[in-house]
């Protein structure tokens, strides 16, 4: 594979691998234990930040744990509809159809 061929591929499927690693992270993510947090907000030592919880909930929903998802983070398993449905559109692209059919040797309608 040239390197033009290795860089277009990678590119057309970096956002794919994006989320699917971003997935597997929060799959495995441990949950026992509090840990720190990445929280801009947190760090910057403001309150409560809106989208804090949304990584437990996203882990919790991929374990098919609803409710705990939910207590985490009310948004939590439809972010995770959302992620894989934008997977699903990575791996199988919509082929948008032509609008209109090209003319035939020159006939008139």
């Amino acid at each position: 594979m040239s390197t033009r061929n290795t860089y277009h591929f990678i590119r057309k499927h970096a956002e794919l691998a994006c989320w699917l690693s971003a997935l597997t992270a929060l799959f495995f993510l441990p949950s026992g234990t509090p840990g720190t947090s990445l929280c801009v907000f947190s760090l910057l030592g403001f309150g409560h930040c809106p989208g804090c919880g949304i990584g437990h909930s996203i882990h919790y929903a991929l374990h098919l744990k609803f409710a705990v998802s939910f207590q985490h983070h009310p948004l939590g398993i439809f972010a995770v509809m959302v992620i894989f449905n934008r997977i699903k559109q990575l791996i199988y692209p919509v082929k948008t159809p032509y609008e209109t059919k090209p003319n035939q040797h020159g006939s008139r309608h």
